[in-house]
This record gives structure tokens, C-alpha cells and sequence, in this order.
């Protein structure tokens, strides 16, 4: 390592390399704060062609590289390496070209998510992927993790709305991936792969056109169940809304706390449904929501930007608004059919009872992705297990009903042990063969998303005998 600060350092501008202890505290871990690791050194480029060129400098000296944006994942993907490099991209965040003919914009890995839009809202254009962070998260993050956010269930995740990357391999060389390129669709499969296929240093996104006419609604119901049975009449009435979240009792009491978001008083739930389009659509839509919502004891109605953002404002700080009533929580991200919610759910309520932990329910009702805040005493002993044991009986519920372990946080550190009881070894090994295929020295954001990496070179197949990695104490076998 000390040799390759000492290569860093002639290659970047000396604040541009970090080794001060206090300073790479900053970096020891992303919005899930339940992981945390010093990384060895942070390095904040300013260009592609320096980021290529750390790149690399951490081949030829066989040290492994984490890239990490705005630091809002929630699934320790950008959990550094206390023996590697952190490669962060925060300063690269111009916007590079805008081509409204074509709907397309270009932009650096640290352009923020809302950025975007606020550069093309005057013309009457939006980038359609929200994540609840959307303020402060990156597009590179976004790439990496295949972030969705409130309105994908109509308009689809960052996936749907990226048309081309320019990327760094791990081994250092520069390329670009386009979606018209013809053949094998290496960008679809270098979008989600959270940083181990490399990163990517410029990033060509598409835009939409704003909609005609926009309705929000917050429907309160008594119990979480009413609102469960809203959202399958609404789905199941062929409504395909723009947005349709809810949040528990719990949630909004958190919500209220932090931002005094005014939601009905005494509510079990509430639903918020978006409604966008053509506005004779949406007044069709919109007359069959209000009888669908029969149950809601209060329904609101915002149709300017002004409301709609009072209406959003409790859901969008949901996650850091839990800060208020515990002092530490784990978020997750299971999946599950929209017609397995309510038993879902009443097991979720179970287990929040028999392990006396507080679960706050927040998630994606229109796509069964759910967000529930584990909530607990980091200063209490025995209570970060009794939490974690929560967090995983839940993502077991997930794959037991027909879910999945993820919708768009990513698995990262958090859930890779959790890939084996989705995916068989045959599976996990044609993964890792695509991993091996971009990155045969396993150095790109290496112990993510699999339990235990194999060595590529390794014949696929049942493993004999223990686990180099293992062997070494560089990996766990779960």
C-alpha cells in the first residue's frame, strides 16, 4: 500500500489523495451505517482518465478498488476495503450535454439524480427514476445499484433510462457500452452489477417528456390492511398509476417527527397514489380512485406542485426520519407478489412482537416492494442481533411467498449471504463467470453481492475442500 500511495500521489493532486485516519473515517461506510471498514486510501478523481489510470495503478500492484458516489446505498456496496482503494467519484459531476431533439442527456458519475431534472424542467423534460434520495444521490450510484424510486412502477428502473456508458474496466482500459452496439447486451449487464464489472465515468440518460396533467392523492385509512385492499382494487381495476406508496402507523409517527408532514391524525395508513398523463386520463382515473378508496375515512386531492410536494414530503424522508424515534435502524428491501402483502405483512407484525423489535413499514405498494425500518438500540446489548435476525426472517418471508431478496437497493455486503437461498450453485456460478469474463483479477468491489467469490480460473462445480478465500481469512463461508 505504501508504495502505491507514493504512485498515487504523483498521479493525482495532493488533496485529491486521502491517508489521513480522521479524514477516511468519512468513507467507512454508505447510508447503511450497520457496516462499516476504513478504507486503506480515498482517491477523488477528477477525470475518467484518472480514474482509469488508479485503476491501473491497482492492478499492476494487485490491490482491490471499491468505487463509491454520494454514499447513500443502502446495502454496503460501497463498503470499503481496509486493504484497497476507495475510488470516489463526487467531483466528477458535470453535466456534459443536453440533447432535448433526442431526449438525451450526458452527464459524470456525480451528477445528482435531481440535478438532471432541474436542468431540463424549464423546457418542459424530466429524468424519470426517483429514488427517495434523488436530492443528493449520484448517477453512478444509480447505475451500479439499478435504482428505482417511487414512480417506477410505470416508468421502470435506471435501466429503462440509461442509453449508454462510458466505463472503466477493472483492469484500467476505457470503453463505452451503447445500447444499439449489437450482440450480447453488456450494458444491460453492467447496470445493476453494483461496481464489480467496473465504473462508470460518463453516463448517457434519457429524458421524458413532463405529463400533460399530474393528480396526487393521500387516502388515511384505519389499519394497513384497508389500505392493502385499496392498492389490489386499484391494480386490479387496470389503474396503472405513476406512484403507490404506503406508510404504516409507525412510519408516519417517524415522518411527523422530523418534518411535521401533516398527515391525517390517527391514521393506520396511508396511501399515496400519483396519477400522470393526458388529462382526460386522468380524470377517469381519478374519479375510479375515489371509489376504490371507499375505506379511506380522508382523502386529499393536490394538483399543483405546491401540494404535491407537502403530499410527498413524509414519504421521501421516511428512511432518515426514523432517526427520530430510534437510534439506530436497518432498512431492507425485499420483494414480494402484491397479493401476498397482507401475510406479508402480519408475519412482518409477528416477528416485530416475538424478538420485541419495532418494525416501521414503508414500501412500494403498486410493485410488492417493501422498504420495513428495523428499529433498535445500538447501546442495548443483544439488540442489533434481535435486529438482524428480523431483518433476515423478513427477506426469508420474501423468497418463501415468491419474492426476491432485492428491488433495488442492491445485495452488496448486506444480503450476499442470502443469494444461496434464492439461487441454486449452478446460478451463482454462471454469475461469477460473468464477473470473471469483465474482471479475471477479482479486484473490482471485491466480497460483494456473492457469499464466497470463486477464484475465476476455477472450475465451475461442487467446491472440494475449503475455500482459498476462506482459508486466508479474507472471506466467510455463510
Amino acid at each position: 500500500m505504501k508504495t502505491l500511495i507514493t504512485a498515487l500521489r504523483s498521479l493525482l493532486p495532493h488533496d485529491a489523495v486521502i491517508t489521513d485516519p480522521v479524514r477516511l473515517r468519512t468513507y467507512e461506510c454508505d447510508g447503511l451505517t450497520y457496516h462499516r471498514a476504513t478504507p486503506g486510501v480515498v482517491v477523488l478523481p477528477e477525470t475518467a482518465e484518472q480514474v482509469a489510470a488508479v485503476v491501473r495503478l491497482c492492478n499492476e500492484h494487485g490491490v482491490p478498488f471499491v468505487a463509491r458516489g454520494s454514499g447513500t446505498g443502502l446495502s454496503g456496496g460501497a463498503l470499503p476495503r481496509e486493504d484497497g482503494v476507495l475510488i470516489v467519484t463526487s467531483k466528477m459531476r458535470a453535466i456534459l450535454e443536453i440533447d432535448l431533439p433526442n431526449r438525451r442527456a450526458v452527464v459524470e458519475p456525480g451528477v445528482t439524480n435531481l440535478a438532471i431534472t432541474e436542468a431540463v424542467r424549464a423546457q418542459g423534460y424530466y429524468y424519470a427514476p426517483d429514488p427517495s434520495s434523488q436530492q443528493v444521490c449520484s448517477i453512478g450510484g444509480n447505475v451500479a445499484e439499478n435504482s428505482g424510486g417511487a414512480h417506477c412502477l410505470k416508468y421502470g428502473f435506471t435501466v429503462n433510462h440509461v442509453e449508454a456508458c462510458e466505463i472503466v474496466t477493472p483492469e484500467g482500459e476505457l470503453v463505452t457500452l451503447d445500447r444499439m452496439d449489437p450482440g450480447y447486451d453488456l450494458l444491460g449487464a453492467f447496470i445493476g452489477s453494483e461496481g464489480t464489472l467496473g465504473i462508470a465515468t460518463k453516463i448517457t440518460v434519457r429524458l421524458s417528456r413532463a405529463p400533460e396533467a399530474v393528480t396526487t392523492v393521500l387516502a388515511a385509512f384505519d389499519s394497513i390492511e384497508q389500505g392493502g385492499r385499496a392498492v389490489s382494487a386499484i391494480i386490479g381495476a387496470g389503474i396503472v398509476p405513476a406512484a403507490i406508496e404506503m406508510m404504516d402507523a409507525l412510519a408516519i409517527e417517524a415522518a411527523e417527527a422530523a418534518v411535521s408532514c401533516c398527515y391525517p391524525e390517527g391514521a393506520g395508513a396511508v396511501l399515496i397514489v400519483e396519477l400522470d398523463g393526458p388529462a382526460a386520463e386522468v380524470e377517469r382515473q381519478f374519479a375510479r380512485l375515489r371509489e376504490l378508496c371507499s375505506e379511506a375515512f380522508e382523502l386529499r386531492v393536490a394538483d399543483d406542485p405546491a401540494e404535491r410536494a407537502a403530499i410527498w414530503k413524509g414519504r421521501k424522508s421516511a428512511f432518515a426520519a426514523v432517526g427520530r424515534i430510534s437510534p439506530a435502524y436497518i432498512v431492507q428491501d425485499g420483494v414480494v407478489p402484491r397479493t401476498s402483502l397482507p401475510a406479508v405483512l402480519a408475519a412482518i407484525d409477528r416477528l416485530s412482537a416475538e424478538h420485541d423489535i419495532r418494525v416501521a413499514n414503508v414500501f412500494h405498494a403498486g410493485d410488492g416492494n417493501l422498504h420495513p425500518l428495523v428499529l433498535f438500540d445500538d447501546g442495548d446489548p443483544g439488540a442489533g442481533e434481535r435486529a438482524e435476525a428480523v431483518s433476515g426472517a423478513i427477506l426469508d418471508l420474501c423468497i418463501e411467498n415468491g419474492g426476491s431478496i432485492t428491488g433495488e437497493h442492491g445485495v452488496g455486503v448486506d444480503k450476499s449471504r442470502y443469494m444461496p437461498k434464492m439461487f441454486s450453485a449452478d446460478d451463482l456460478d454462471t454469475m461469477q463467470l460473468v464477473r470473471c469474463a469483465f474482471d479475471p483479477a477479482g479486484l473490482a468491489n471485491p466480497g460483494k453481492v456473492f457469499p464466497t467469490p470463486r477464484l475465476c480460473g476455477e472450475v465451475p462445480g461442487v467446491r472440494k475442500g475449503v475455500h482459498p478465500l476462506v482459508e486466508s481469512g479474507k472471506a466467510e463461508q455463510f
